[in-house]
């Protein structure tokens, strides 16, 4: 998919990811989404979601009046901005319905709204990017959402506290962001394809073979049917290891 430009301040709606479910000849221009944790090719702003999936509101000013009321919470946080960009492994809370989704990649809609129950929406899945030194020599994990978790090291010279590696998962409760559990990204475990050509199939790692880069390392999934997909490391996303630690759709 490939990079989506648009003004400072507005989107056309010509050029807005395919996958909104907006009308695209309705209106010139839709919301630009805030800059924040997940990038416009891989979003959805929460006006959006409340007007347009949901179904909550028939106009974005009511949708806009909703969240100032702070009756939306992501991630156990409310947020009342309607820019808001919504993406993957998100957690949604309408708390007038108490009802509770998750964002999950689809096969036909690359990103969609999967109901959850309460105790389920007290955590997430989220993927380590990157780790970086910080001061002190502690480790900081990076997160796919924009966060950052602080591992403390007792001796940076032999960092037996960092078990974890990029592309790896953690379980992270939310909103007091703590470490509940970790999935390393290995031949055979559960994985989500994310991105690219078999987004959305759920599957097993059958083969890693890394040539180069480890982020574009060929893989080799098998889904549930026994059928083979092949993709990259970057585009697959651990979610368990005997088992997924996330409910999952029926798609």
């Amino acid at each position: 998919m490939k990079d989506i430009r648009g003004s400072l301040r507005h989107l056309p709606r010509a050029r807005a990811p395919w996958y909104w479910p907006i009308l695209r000849k309705e209106f010139r221009w839709t919301i630009k989404p805030s800059p924040g944790p997940h990038p416009l090719r891989r979003c959805i702003p929460l006006g959006i979601i409340i007007r347009d999936i949901l179904g909550y509101t028939s106009s974005m000013r009511e949708a806009r009046r909703v969240l100032s009321e702070g009756k939306v919470e992501i991630d156990g946080k409310i947020v009342k901005d309607y820019k808001y960009p919504v993406g993957l492994m998100d957690v949604v809370h309408i708390k007038p319905t108490k009802e509770y989704f998750r964002v999950m990649p689809h096969p036909q809609k690359f990103l969609w709204l999967h109901p959850i129950d309460e105790k389920e929406a007290e955590f997430k899945l989220c993927r380590i990017e990157n780790k970086t030194m910080v001061k002190g020599g502690h480790l900081q994990l990076n997160f796919h959402d924009g966060r950052n978790y602080l591992i403390r090291l007792a001796n940076p010279m032999d960092p037996v506290e960092d078990v974890y590696k990029t592309l790896d998962t953690v379980k992270l409760a939310v909103p007091r962001q703590e470490i509940l559990d970790h999935v390393k990204l290995e031949k055979g475990v559960l994985v989500y394809i994310i991105d690219g050509t078999h987004v959305g199939t759920i599957g097993r790692v059958e083969e890693i073979k890394q040539v180069f880069k480890r982020r574009k390392a060929a893989v080799i999934v098998a889904d549930k049917n026994g059928g083979k997909k092949a993709t990259i490391l970057d585009y697959v996303f651990a979610i368990g290891k005997d088992k997924p630690l996330i409910s999952l759709p029926e798609w």
